[in-house]
């Protein structure tokens, strides 16, 4: 049974439509309405396992209007799923202003778990690295796209990101400029689908193995690429370590940091990561 009054926000698959949950199904069936991203997707969904709801379109430009509509459905006792398109409401999608909005008002908001492009890559991607930063699609400009990049340059956890068919170029391009060329990308493709890919090489490689068949350049992709490496602290000098202490303790750390670095010419990225170690150890042995 479902409870009433209640948002469920319910996952969807990316690709094959057979990965979806029995829980998923059984609670699009009896939901009083389904908030869909767009319809006509969502009724070739529910129509293979033979489910007839009542819908109405949520998008990312209707958003704001249609909670206050799911709102007033969940005041009178009703339950309402959201979906979108494909995957996970509210990661990369639409979703998560009314879900914001249906908690603000007190009503329980219930999570049908399911299908993650960005997760579902990381599981075939083979990377040991334990941690991740999920990103999703960048700026759809070069010069705003650089920008985000280069503050991500330095982390040493792997960067996942979402891109468009008609970006993926000037997007490896714009992260050969950024990381170099010998970063390396595993590119996922098709997630599910008939022509699904998995390939991993530098991102010079991959910029070269992308033009070589236009074929490659379609589909939704995931990125990942991994994480700079981490810097080597016992590689400074006492020198250096000896000016951070001194000026850590008079100025904030990412100043104490960048004058440590102009006076001993020694590496930034492990001055830094010796800072906050010296930060949250305030009397390193």
């Amino acid at each position: 049974m479902l409870e009433k009054s209640t948002l469920y926000v319910v996952a969807t698959p990316i690709g094959n439509l057979n990965d979806i949950s029995l829980r998923a199904l059984s609670t699009l069936a009896k939901v009083n309405l389904v908030a869909a991203e767009h319809i006509q997707n969502s009724k070739h969904l529910l129509a293979m396992h033979a489910i007839h709801a009542k819908m109405i379109s949520l998008h990312q430009h209707n958003e704001l209007a249609v909670t206050d509509k799911i709102i007033a459905l969940l005041a009178a006792g009703e339950s309402v799923a959201l979906v979108t398109d494909a995957g996970t409401p509210g990661i990369s999608d639409p979703g998560a202003v009314v879900v914001k909005r249906v908690r603000q008002q007190g009503y329980a908001v219930v999570p049908i778990p399911g299908a993650n492009a960005a997760i579902c890559a990381l599981s075939a991607a083979g990377i040991i690295a334990p941690h991740f930063l999920f990103y999703g699609f960048l700026p759809t400009k070069s010069g705003m796209r650089k920008r985000e990049l280069a503050g991500l340059k330095s982390h040493t956890y792997t960067l996942i990101f979402y891109e468009a068919p008609h970006r993926i170029l000037d997007c490896v391009t714009d992260m050969i400029d950024i990381f170099g060329p010998q970063r390396q990308l595993i590119i996922a493709r098709e997630l599910t689908k008939l022509f699904e890919t998995i390939h991993t090489a530098t991102l010079q490689e991959i910029l070269v193995w992308l033009r070589a068949d236009s074929k490659r350049q379609k589909g939704e992709f995931v990125l990942l690429l991994t994480g700079a490496e981490t810097p080597d602290k016992s590689q400074l000098t006492e020198h250096a370590k000896h000016t951070l202490s001194c000026l850590l303790a008079e100025l904030p750390l990412k100043q104490a940091v960048k004058l440590t670095a102009e006076i001993t010419n020694e590496n930034k990225n492990s001055l830094y990561h010796l800072a906050l170690e010296r930060k949250t150890t305030p009397n390193p042995q």
